[in-house]
């Protein structure tokens, strides 16, 4: 996924104060849980030398309800008495975190983009649609929503006989059949104006079945029908809710394998793909990655990383395993500083506009628990050669 809402971070001038903790409410005491949590941290940005006015700009916004139900965080960078990003994750952070420097730390906000759907929800009937629009790069889980009325109100069929009857069974069919290309036509504008990467459908299963087979190609492409939605009243919310959440994780899932499939050919070539730390950082610095991939476990954790760290100058493409690497580079001194791995590395991919995907331990062997997939490659470019090929296996499967 792309994270081009958090390249304007990497510019700004100044030291920034970075927040991420987890804001769940299940009852009164997870305010007042919130609240002891967030104190513990401000203390911590206290220490560090954050402003008051910036400490109460968090404030205000950390402690503002989310309405988000069930388990979630809150990642939110500040200057001075301006946040510059806000963003509720869809679970807990790891850990709740505190830091006030220039470069915040991104991988809360990386992983919140990596399950992030742009995605199109349409409920129909026959007489037209309801569509709204979720999963967007804001920084608040906000939908807009619009509605699509065909303008053909002979809807219903009625029980008689005769020539009028069959002439009013016409009529209702027409109706439903121009109310279904005007929804048609309505998702394929939204979908060459708006580019979702999911357009979900449900409703009316006649209906349904028409505005299917009204849309283009590419709509039809993106279309996929979850039941038990409904344009009128009457809905099992909590039912309707979890068919979403399962089509939405069959897609996510379904977009990192994507990316998985290139990785595994492109270290399988020899080409294209790069893993084991030192090489990722390499080709960031150069300029090359078309996708950052980092193994997570079960619950959400980057693994490899461990606490490992790595040097970084005033230039994000500056990057190195240690400071005479970074030396050579031919940045000012003053500016070297060692960071956390995941901060320097997250930084780098932001600053090529490469994407970031998280995937599950074990679905790619990649040593360190990093890859990289490359825009391009020349003959100084790190090459993998296949573990059967080199002495070196043993770290491909550390």
């Amino acid at each position: 996924m792309k994270l081009d809402s958090l390249k304007p971070l990497l510019d700004h001038e100044g030291p920034l104060t970075t927040v991420s903790l987890d804001v769940t409410r299940a009852d009164e005491a997870g305010d007042r849980e919130i609240r002891s949590r967030w104190g513990g941290l401000r203390r911590t940005l206290e220490q560090q030398g954050a402003p008051a006015r910036t400490l109460d700009t968090l404030a205000d916004v950390v402690l503002r309800p989310t309405h988000v139900p069930g388990p979630h965080g809150r990642f939110v960078v500040a200057a001075g008495d301006q946040v510059l990003f806000d963003r509720v994750l869809a679970g807990p952070p790891q850990r709740d975190e505190a830091f006030h420097d220039g470069v915040p730390a991104l991988m809360p906000a990386a992983q919140a983009a990596d399950e992030a759907v742009r995605y199109l929800l349409v409920e129909v009937d026959r007489s037209g649609a309801d569509l709204s629009w979720s999963g967007t790069a804001s920084d608040r889980a906000d939908e807009a929503m619009d509605s699509v009325d065909g303008g053909h109100d002979v809807l219903h069929k009625v029980r008689s006989g005769g020539w009028s009857h069959r002439r009013m069974q016409s009529r209702v069919e027409d109706s439903w059949e121009r109310n279904a290309e005007a929804v048609a036509a309505e998702l394929d504008r939204a979908v060459v104006e708006h580019r979702p990467e999911l357009v979900m459908i449900t409703g009316d299963v006649r209906a349904v079945a028409m505005i299917r087979d009204a849309v283009t190609r590419p709509t039809a492409e993106l279309l996929v029908e979850v039941p038990g939605g409904s344009r009128a009243d009457g809905v099992k919310e909590d039912v309707f809710a979890q068919n979403v959440h399962e089509v939405l994780e069959t897609f996510r899932a379904r977009r990192r394998e994507a990316v998985a499939d290139r990785l595994r050919e492109g270290l399988g070539r020899g080409d294209q793909a790069v893993t084991d730390l030192g090489d990722v950082v390499e080709v960031l610095r150069r300029g090359q990655v078309a996708e950052l991939v980092l193994v997570q476990d079960a619950a959400g954790a980057p693994t490899g990383l461990g606490e490992r760290t790595l040097w970084a100058g005033a230039d994000a493409l500056q990057i190195a395993l240690r400071r005479s690497e970074l030396d050579a580079l031919g940045g000012a001194p003053e500016d070297a500083r060692e960071l956390r791995a995941d901060v320097a590395l997250l930084r780098a991919a932001i600053a090529q506009d490469a994407g970031v995907t998280f995937v599950l331990d074990g679905s790619v062997d990649l040593v360190d628990g990093i890859g990289a997939l490359l825009r391009w490659s020349d003959p100084a470019t790190p090459h993998e050669t296949a573990p059967s090929y080199t002495a070196d296996t043993h770290r491909r499967h550390r």
